[in-house]
């Protein structure tokens, strides 16, 4: 895939309209990969002005911070807030709703202000400006969706409604399950939860959100976060239903309905 790094486009002397932060689980998980390349795939078709940092993205510190290693933390945020201010960046898009959720309401404080804006709000904006347009008879018409709340797009940001729109664009069923919205569940993964273990309980939160999504007789399992993602799945699994359901990034959603 072609996508142009910061270093390329400010070496001809252009800027991106974009900055699209990858984020450590779109650049190195195998399976959020294929998230980051859905995204990437809808830039490029619609024909969005965007970049990424390459090599030059650190992590944005949200598991250091979140797991109490402070220090840690504001090493890697000033390195990403010195080189976002050498490129003088003012707006960027992520598919992370940690690292949407670090940059936005954490980097200020450190000297980095910017425009940040989740994939989600950035998808629904391209819906309702009529650039993204999708096939009639997509291959989600009449499905039964089911949307998982990310704790840091939800409750934390109070971003609801946009990926919901988005997945009505694509003429699907959705159905809610029992608690959603501000009263959602957790998946289990923040707070740098997905990088250790879990302590001792009686049922591992992943797979008491994943029932949560069975019983709305939903086939797809729709998230907008890599770390839900990688929780819904394993809990899919755990219930051996991987043949009937899929758990899909609402960009691979759209990615696959593209006209």
């Amino acid at each position: 895939m072609q996508v142009p790094t910061m270093a390329e486009m400010t070496a001809k002397g252009e800027s991106p309209a974009v900055l699209f932060w990858v984020g450590c689980a779109g650049s190195f998980d195998q399976r959020a990969q294929k998230i980051t390349k859905a995204f990437v795939t809808i830039l490029n078709t619609i024909g969005i002005n965007y970049a990424i940092l390459g090599k030059e993205e650190m992590c944005t510190g949200d598991p250091a911070r979140r797991a109490g290693n402070e220090f840690m933390f504001q090493m890697m945020a000033y390195q990403n807030i010195q080189v976002l201010n050498g490129y003088n960046i003012k707006k960027i898009v992520t598919a992370c709703p940690h690292c949407f959720n670090t940059i936005k309401n954490e980097y200020p404080e450190l000297g980095g202000t910017y425009e940040v804006i989740h994939h989600a709000v950035f998808l629904q904006q391209l819906i309702d400006e009529g650039k993204i347009k999708l096939r009639e008879e997509g291959g989600f018409k009449g499905k039964k969706i089911t949307y998982h709340d990310s704790c840091y797009l939800g409750r934390a940001n109070n971003i609801y409604d946009a990926p919901r729109k988005v997945l009505e664009a694509l003429d699907a069923e959705l159905v809610e399950m029992k608690r959603c919205r501000s009263n959602g569940l957790c998946c289990g993964a923040g707070g740098a939860q997905m990088f250790k273990e879990e302590e001792k309980g009686v049922t591992r939160v992943n797979l008491e959100r994943t029932k949560e999504a069975l019983q709305t007789g939903a086939s797809i399992i729709a998230a907008a976060c890599p770390f839900c993602n990688t929780m819904m799945t394993d809990g899919v699994k755990n219930s051996n239903k991987e043949e009937e359901i899929q758990v899909l990034d609402i960009a691979e959603l759209i990615a696959a309905s593209l006209q």
